[in-house]
């Protein structure tokens, strides 16, 4: 991948999730192949951003060993926009730092496309009057798998985040208002499956040590 895909780009792992198909454990620090899933994404992620972030809502010294970590918006774990509230305002109180770009994916899908960044970038780099991009698979959206330009005001993005979060708490639905793009990928399907179960996270095991 250029080196020009990953610059200026924040990565951001929503790592808030309740857990409640995993006895409410916090599944990005359950062991996965043999290490905790978060040092499986952060690894998939780290060549596609120059910077990293994680956005939880508990464990927070654990996380911290593996790069900055934010709050969770809500403690109430009212989902996915929660974290991306989070996320925004943390960009908007370190506009010393305030990248152009700002790649999301969720803690559960230990292997997101390695050209994330640089399709969703270049969609986004195609039509100047789009805000944001995200990864469609299979005539399915993966809203969480996106891409928001930042330039301007990151909180007032964390605003419309919040009022979003209130309003109906749906990612797609937030996507939907502001026109987002879809970006088609003809990735695996590993690549957006997310793991919700101790099952899943056995058959990812057993699968991978096939291989």
């Amino acid at each position: 991948m250029p080196v020009a895909a990953a610059d200026d780009t924040l990565g951001a792992i929503i790592a808030g999730g309740a857990g409640t198909r995993v006895g409410g454990e916090d599944k990005g620090l359950l062991a996965l192949s043999g290490r905790p899933l978060v040092e499986q994404v952060l690894e998939n992620l780290r060549p596609q951003c120059d910077r990293l972030l994680i956005v939880a809502n508990r464990n927070f010294d654990v996380y911290s060993r593996y790069a900055p970590v934010v709050h969770d918006e809500t403690d109430g774990r009212a989902g996915p926009l929660a974290g991306l509230v989070s996320a925004f305002g943390f960009l908007a109180a370190n506009p010393h730092a305030l990248p152009r770009w700002l790649l999301t994916v969720p803690v559960d899908c230990p292997d997101p496309p390695g050209d994330l960044a640089v399709r969703l970038r270049a969609s986004l780099e195609a039509d100047a009057t789009a805000c944001c991009a995200f990864a469609r698979r299979a005539g399915k959206a993966q809203p969480l798998f996106a891409l928001y330009r930042v330039d301007g005001d990151p909180g007032e993005w964390s605003a419309e985040a919040r009022m979003a979060l209130h309003e109906h708490a749906s990612p797609w639905r937030w996507h939907a208002s502001m026109e987002a793009l879809a970006v088609d990928f003809d990735a695996p399907d590993m690549a957006f499956h997310n793991l919700n179960t101790p099952a899943d996270f056995d058959a990812y095991d057993r699968s991978h040590a096939a291989s």
